[in-house]
């Protein structure tokens, strides 16, 4: 068995992007840096109190922005104008049991001033179309929460 797994192909796929990031020294000192200089960040563990962030933080700032745009596509689809303020405040707990780590998330969304049901809809729609919630779906506990 390798570690490398065939890529799923689907039908009419289109590469829009490819991330590029290079790691050293994983989440107890560590840095990481994309191939076009954007993102340079320092790593630390959860809790240290050292200069960095952690994996877990990188991945709640990226599902709830790949969320946001996620709500956005499902509302252009649906001819609904999304408020001028939609807010997504993700948690992601690094938790351990008897058979290893884990992950657990909440993604609470804001939707200012869009009727609770429309709100509603739209949340659960883009949880399905979302990148990030398509790559989840199955392998770790989410909570979606409209606050």
């Amino acid at each position: 068995m390798t570690m490398t797994q065939a890529a799923q192909t689907h039908q009419n796929e289109k590469l829009l992007y490819t991330a590029h990031t290079h790691t050293v020294g994983g989440r107890d000192h560590g840095a990481a840096r994309s191939s076009d200089g954007q993102l340079d960040v320092r790593l630390s563990p959860p809790g240290s109190g050292r200069p960095g962030t952690n994996p877990e933080q990188m991945f709640a700032a990226g599902w709830s922005a790949c969320f946001e745009g996620a709500l956005a596509h499902v509302a252009r689809m649906r001819r609904i104008a999304l408020p001028a303020d939609p807010a997504i405040d993700a948690e992601v707990d690094l938790n351990l049991a008897d058979d290893g780590f884990f992950l657990r998330a909440r993604l609470n969304v804001a939707l200012p001033g869009l009727d609770r049901d429309v709100a509603q809809a739209l949340v659960e729609e883009a949880h399905r179309v979302c990148p990030y919630s398509k790559a989840t779906r199955g392998n770790i506990d989410v909570d979606l929460r409209l606050v």
